[in-house]
């Protein structure tokens, strides 16, 4: 049904949802990617779009360890960027340093804010939203971008427009339901052509059908990392 196809076998869906599958990628890569992947390359072609290139200096994922920002940060590394990966568990450590990041920040430091911050960023990729958005807005770089995509940690923003008028940055949504289908085919070539191979035994961690409901409750206390594959038969 519709209304609930996470466990389901098949599912019908009108035509025009659907997007073919990229030649030189496999049925079961593309499950790893999955939504949260396509919404990482979302992200990472939003900065693009707003100017900003390796040179122009760090790029801070947050919720790093999770689907969205495990695969941001394989994506960034791998089009040369420099990655400060922000996670609130200090055992995905060693998993982000293998993905690429360059550094690891704790998600502590996001507590809290003040209207404008010293400089340290150059683009963004939230997936949190809440005082963690905040905080990274605050610490732009002037004429950066954040490409915000997740509300994890709260959906409200305690921030100002001292970020936007004083220092020119730009928050940019990222939507992946209602991508139109010439930015989903996009999305779908930039991610055969630029996730590592390495990603996909790195991030995905393959269970049963029958094992799903425990991992869904283990996603749900955040002591998942990466990407859950659901083998069907």
């Amino acid at each position: 049904p519709l209304g609930r196809p996470g466990r389901t076998r098949s599912v019908r869906v009108k035509g025009d949802w659907l997007v073919a599958l990229p030649a030189g990628l496999s049925s079961r890569n593309a499950m790893i990617i999955g939504t949260a992947g396509f919404t990482a390359m979302l992200c990472v072609m939003a900065l693009e779009d707003a100017g900003i290139r390796p040179q122009d200096g760090e790029i801070v994922v947050t919720g790093a360890s999770g689907g969205v920002g495990s695969t941001a940060v394989a994506l960034l590394h791998k089009l040369g960027y420099q990655v400060a990966a922000v996670s609130g568990r200090e055992s995905t450590h060693g998993y982000l340093k293998s993905l690429g990041a360059n550094r690891i920040l704790s998600r502590d430091e996001f507590a809290e804010s003040r209207p404008l911050e010293k400089q340290l960023w150059a683009g963004a990729i939230d997936t949190v939203g809440d005082k963690v958005l905040a905080k990274v807005l605050a610490q732009m770089n002037y004429g950066g971008c954040v490409a915000a995509c997740g509300l994890a940690g709260g959906f409200a923003l305690p921030t100002t427009v001292m970020p936007f008028i004083l220092r020119n940055v730009r928050l940019q949504g990222v939507d992946s339901v209602m991508t139109p289908p010439a930015r989903r085919a996009e999305a779908w070539a930039r991610l055969v052509k630029d996730l590592p191979e390495s990603f996909y035994a790195q991030a995905a961690t393959e269970i049963t059908l029958a094992d799903a409901p425990k991992f869904a409750d283990a996603i749900i206390n955040n002591q998942v990392q990466g990407r859950t594959l659901v083998k069907i038969k």
